[in-house]
């Protein structure tokens, strides 16, 4: 016999639990998945005016394609359904669209002269096409009965 006490496991939540605590992680990642998409819009209109030696570099149309596919799976894996494509997608297109439009002031964030900044808006937003076309054609998950 030892002297140390016999560690027992603890109880597996019950049924009801283990749904509220699935529902909660889920719309967490979904939140995640919707500051993400918000995140990575100002990264890359920021960085649609950087230059190198006074030329445009296209590297934020890179981090377009790079973090919009990365964004999709995350929404995708971590709400588990299929349309979850579509919560970076759309804080990403509402930013984009506001960057294109001229403030009273006559700002603007996204010029037509500026060839990565509109390079970046068509890459990304084929980008989320076709990873919702690609959720769209995925064949059903096999749900296991635990």
């Amino acid at each position: 016999m030892s002297a140390a006490p016999q560690e027992t496991a603890p109880p597996p939540p019950s049924g009801r639990s283990r749904r509220l605590l699935d529902l909660a992680l889920r719309v967490a990642g979904g939140l995640v998945a919707v500051l993400g998409g918000i995140l990575t819009a100002v990264l890359e209109l920021l960085l649609a005016t950087l230059r190198v030696g006074g030329q445009l570099i296209g590297v934020s149309v890179l981090v377009a394609i790079g973090a919009n596919i990365a964004l999709s799976w995350f929404a995708h894996e971590a709400v588990g359904r299929r349309w979850a494509v579509a919560l970076p997608a759309a804080p990403w297109f509402v930013l984009m669209a506001v960057a294109a439009v001229r403030t009273a002031e006559g700002d603007l964030l996204v010029t037509g002269d500026n060839w990565v900044g509109l390079a970046m808006i068509v890459a990304g937003a084929m980008t989320f096409a076709v990873m919702g076309f690609r959720q769209i054609l995925a064949p059903p998950p096999v749900r296991s009965e635990d």
